[in-house]
């Protein structure tokens, strides 16, 4: 999938181009930037604000999946720009391995959140959810179901690996097979599953 940079600041746009260190197209203006079809868009959030609602809807109308980055994230505008159709939302400096995992994941179809917004999230769904689903969990091994029952209360990869005395390489190679086997894509949609 092409990878396109759209910012209205350039020394976001360099950062991005070098922690990225795959080919990317970088689009200046907005109007040019509406003429990409089925690509990766990284977008400033400055750059599209106040008119967020409209320029994700057309560039989502292209078959684009858009990644948001912002200087100062916070979960409002995290929860807002999901509703809107945007697939990821993080800092714009966020460091390079982080910038690549969320390039990754919607590359694949995900949704991409800054790791501590993904667990607010979580334990928002959590405590807004009255009723409960009956999910068959006889698929998941006794470990699994173990890893599951805390990815669905937010606990990070490394919060379980402690809990448990395992290595976190082995709970994400857990929630991997949990994912597969329940039919799920992350921990955003295992946790909306299992509330």
């Amino acid at each position: 999938m092409k990878i396109v940079l759209f910012s209205d600041d350039i020394n976001l746009l360099d950062y991005w181009k070098q922690s990225i260190a795959s080919e990317c197209h970088i689009v200046y203006e907005l109007e040019d930037l509406y003429k990409i079809n089925s690509s990766l868009i990284v977008i400033n959030y400055s750059a599209c604000k106040p008119t967020c609602k409209d320029v994700l809807h057309k560039l989502n109308t292209n078959d684009n999946r858009v990644l948001v980055l912002h200087r100062v994230p916070d979960f409002e505008t995290a929860k807002n720009l999901l509703m809107l159709g945007a697939m990821g939302y993080g800092n714009a400096l966020m460091r390079e391995h982080f910038l690549i995992s969320a390039i990754n994941a919607i590359e694949e179809g995900m949704v991409w959140l800054y790791p501590e917004f993904t667990t607010k999230l979580i334990l928002q769904i959590n405590e807004k959810s009255e009723r409960k689903q009956k999910v068959n969990l006889e698929k998941l091994s006794d470990r699994e179901r173990e890893v599951a029952s805390l990815l669905k209360e937010g606990l990070t990869y490394n919060s379980i690996a402690e809990q448990l005395d395992i290595t976190p390489r082995t709970i994400k190679e857990h929630a991997k097979h949990i994912y597969s086997k329940l039919n799920v894509k992350d921990r955003l949609s295992l946790a909306l599953l299992l509330r």
